[in-house]
């Protein structure tokens, strides 16, 4: 959103708190294609809740994820996290001009952020005519600190990319929505729940008729069983990481370390939920959609369900997807519920 160019050939980069993820898209004959794609874990603590902290080592792992995936690409799309921007939709005059716009924009935004207006990015859509009002249009505005532009800005170009798109999280959600749906009609005209639950943050994005209708986030994820495992069984950060993915923990693990884990999950989705319903009048969503690392736990999706009573499904942007010669279908379906960002991101490339 934050100073789109146009690309004919984009990556979609997903700077998370433990890695970066790289997918390049193309339309072949009307369907999608993955051209290559990488994840490339980041050191820990060079990003920190999404905030990049060490801004050399997060550019020499971009460096790699693109030599990893073999991409010709040479511009970018990145994103900011949903609660590093202001957004708010105002309501505007239709007659308005483009360079009219703007002007009232950078007017109604002071009005808005609670920043100097020198320290900040600003950018605008139009969004449509607002409700019983064919003279006016609903109108997003969007400002975020300028350092979380400029921090990702220099980040691809220590990698030697060019930055095309900085966009916002939810909005690349939004933007992916009929490659997490599979195409089904009625899932995209109703109602659906994103829920994804990162390494250190886990955010709740609601879709309604294919628009972003509501979104929150806050600080839980799949880095709280890393850290128990440690704990408990005297391992290394990495160590823990490693047996959390791939097993050969001791007995009772899953009794008494994945299990409360697995609790504290459907709490915190039921409560996210909560505070949805009671600022909507919705009091139920069609079905879950649970993305992120964590989301690899086994049958995750099954136990969302029984504890929430929604249909509940894991995320697979590439369902429907074809690959180009030398991608892992294997590997990119496992990664798939990790990439929804990322996706969202590519998908900037063949608009």
């Amino acid at each position: 959103m934050f100073g789109i160019k146009s690309s004919s050939q984009l990556i979609g980069l997903d700077i998370s708190s433990t890695s970066v993820k790289l997918l390049e898209l193309s339309r072949q004959r009307g369907n999608l294609r993955v051209e290559s794609y990488a994840v490339e874990p980041l050191p820990v603590n060079s990003v920190n809740e999404k905030t990049i902290q060490d801004i050399e080592a997060v550019g020499e792992a971009v460096r790699r994820a693109v030599k990893k995936s073999g991409t010709k690409a040479t511009q970018a799309a990145v994103a900011v996290s949903g609660s590093a921007v202001i957004t708010k939709i105002i309501s505007m005059p239709a007659s308005l001009s483009d360079s009219e716009m703007e002007m009232q924009i950078q007017l109604e935004a002071e009005q808005h952020i609670p920043y100097s207006i020198n320290d900040v990015n600003i950018d605008f859509q139009v969004m449509g005519e607002t409700a019983g009002r064919a003279d006016k249009v609903d109108v997003l505005l969007a400002a975020t600190k300028t350092e979380n532009i400029d921090d990702r800005v220099t980040t691809l170009k220590m990698a030697g990319l060019k930055p095309a798109i900085v966009d916002i999280e939810p909005y690349t959600i939004e933007h992916s929505l009929e490659m997490l749906t599979g195409g089904d009609e009625n899932l995209m005209n109703g109602t659906v729940a994103i829920i994804d639950v990162g390494a250190t943050m886990t955010s709740l994005n609601v879709m309604q008729d294919r628009q972003l209708i509501y979104t929150r986030e806050q600080a839980f994820g799949g880095k709280l069983l890393t850290e128990e495992i440690m704990r408990r069984y005297g391992l290394s950060y990495q160590d823990a990481g490693r047996a959390k993915r791939i097993g050969g923990l001791p007995e009772g693990y899953e009794q008494d370390v994945l299990e409360p884990f697995k609790q504290s999950i459907a709490q915190h989705i039921n409560r996210y939920l909560q505070f949805y319903y009671s600022s909507s009048q919705d009091t139920q969503v069609d079905e879950i959609f649970l993305a992120g690392g964590s989301s690899s736990i086994e049958n995750i999706d099954n136990y969302i369900q029984d504890q929430i009573g929604t249909p509940t499904s894991i995320a697979q942007p590439f369902s429907m997807v074809d690959l180009a010669k030398g991608v892992d279908r294997e590997r990119l379906v496992q990664d798939g519920p990790a990439m929804i960002i990322a996706s969202g991101l590519a998908l900037r490339g063949v608009e």
